[in-house]
């Protein structure tokens, strides 16, 4: 007995100890920013790569891992002999299971899955899209057909569940639903559907619903965003007809602007620098800018030859300037935020530069002084971005692409930065890469 305490102890220990350095809690990072803060991480890549420091099989996902206390959260669709079909236009029909798993981080040994059966009526139906967001002993998973959990983070016991299509009448999206989960105080926040119900807000700990607010003719597919303004906060809800500011403790409406995407393809956050905050989607970019009171006005709509129109990545906006992946082109594009002015363009870094893609994707991540960029090629990418120009420092291919669109090999995966590691997956494996600098 003593020796199995002991045993338990350490183990207990060894979680702990990485958890010392930074985590991945979340989509887009403990600040959903973008932003990797962690030090003694690698200035250059070796000629060679940086070393895999282990892999893991998983099945097919769009969902990017999230990482807390030594612990990585997943989704991916278990469907043994399911023929996927990518029609964009079309949905297919899949019977699978939808599963969230749990990993050590120190050699990706495989410490629990939750499974459950969800047959997929969805387009593109290769997997969940949505990262878990990690919360002290919880964590929130939801499927893409609108399948809700909060598990416990040690044995994946089921704490509460909600079902998006039966509780609230939402309606699957195509592209299924895709909105990652928001933890926020004492709240979770989902982008859901159904009348009067585009935004909820669930207490986190008992799943019960606080308020439901906005109907709209699709939800999109934007994941609910917090900002602060003039000292209060405002939860941004962009669904396929408006950008809307709620109050995050009511969900009373503060503001609407109509910014209607294609296809209600908003996807991108929008993301705000000092009293301006950018939107963009397939087929619309716009500037709003906040008042003193906290309401919104259109300063600029985007244009056939300015602004960029964004696919899967986040825009990322400094100084001025606003990057981003133009889903037309499929190239990084960097625009004067002021205006929407072009100031340069490249293919480089998300297709390679290979001729016009649709939809060629980069996930931009600042570290430091320059950019970690995973593209939709599987290369992980040392960047400086400024309003000259792009500047590349060196990539290497850290795994295959394995799924598909408009004839090419593409992953659409976002990763995680944490415990100076990346953390990157593809519908067949889960990968840990070394970030950590030498001495």
């Amino acid at each position: 007995m003593r020796c199995y305490c002991l045993a338990g102890l350490l183990g207990v220990v060894a979680l702990s100890s990485v958890s010392l350095a930074d985590d991945w809690p979340q989509w887009l990072g403990p600040k959903r920013d973008s932003v990797y803060r962690e030090e003694g991480i690698v200035k250059e890549f070796p000629d060679d790569g940086l070393p895999v420091k282990w892999r893991v099989p998983l099945d097919w996902g769009y969902a990017g891992p999230a990482v807390a206390d030594g612990r990585l959260f997943v989704m991916d669709y278990h469907c043994p002999g399911g023929d996927l079909k990518n029609n964009p236009g079309g949905r297919s029909k899949l019977q699978g299971k939808e599963r969230v798993k749990c990993f050590d981080i120190r050699d990706g040994s495989l410490l629990w899955t939750h499974e459950y059966d969800r047959p997929y009526s969805i387009s593109y139906a290769g997997g969940p899209r949505c990262t878990p967001a990690v919360d002290g002993d919880r964590v929130y998973a939801l499927g893409a057909e609108g399948n809700l959990w909060c598990l416990n983070v040690t044995d994946g016991r089921v704490l509460w569940s909600k079902d998006f299509v039966a509780d609230y009448g939402a309606k699957t999206a195509i592209w299924g639903m895709a909105s990652h989960p928001l933890v926020d105080g004492d709240l979770l926040y989902c982008v859901v559907g159904g009348e009067g119900s585009v935004a909820v807000a669930f207490d986190k700990l008992t799943g019960k619903e606080v308020w439901r607010a906005l109907s709209a003719s699709q939800p999109g597919y934007c994941p609910p965003t917090m900002i602060e303004h003039a000292g209060r906060k405002q939860l941004l809800i962009w669904h396929a007809e408006s950008v809307n500011g709620l109050e995050p403790a009511t969900g009373k409406l503060l503001w609407s602007v109509p910014a209607k995407p294609n296809f209600g393809m908003a996807i991108a956050p929008p993301r705000k620098l000092g009293s301006d905050v950018l939107v963009s989607a397939f087929g619309q970019a716009a500037l709003l800018r906040l008042g003193d009171d906290g309401k919104a006005e259109l300063v600029w709509r985007g244009g056939p030859k300015t602004a960029f129109y964004t696919g899967t990545s986040a825009p990322w906006l400094e100084d001025g300037v606003a990057y981003g992946c133009d889903a037309n082109s499929g190239a990084l594009i960097a625009i004067r935020l002021s205006d929407g002015e072009r100031l340069w363009e490249t293919l480089v870094p998300t297709t390679g530069g290979k001729p016009r893609q649709r939809y060629g994707t980069v996930f931009l991540v600042k570290h430091e002084d320059r950019f970690f960029l995973f593209n939709e090629t599987g290369d992980l990418i040392l960047a400086r971005l400024s309003p000259k120009g792009y500047e590349e420092l060196g990539r290497f291919n850290v795994l295959q692409p394995t799924n598909f669109t408009f004839g090419r090999p593409v992953v659409w995966s976002h990763p995680a930065f944490a415990q100076k590691c990346m953390f990157a997956r593809n519908d067949k494996e889960l990968f840990c890469v070394d970030l950590a600098a030498g001495p």
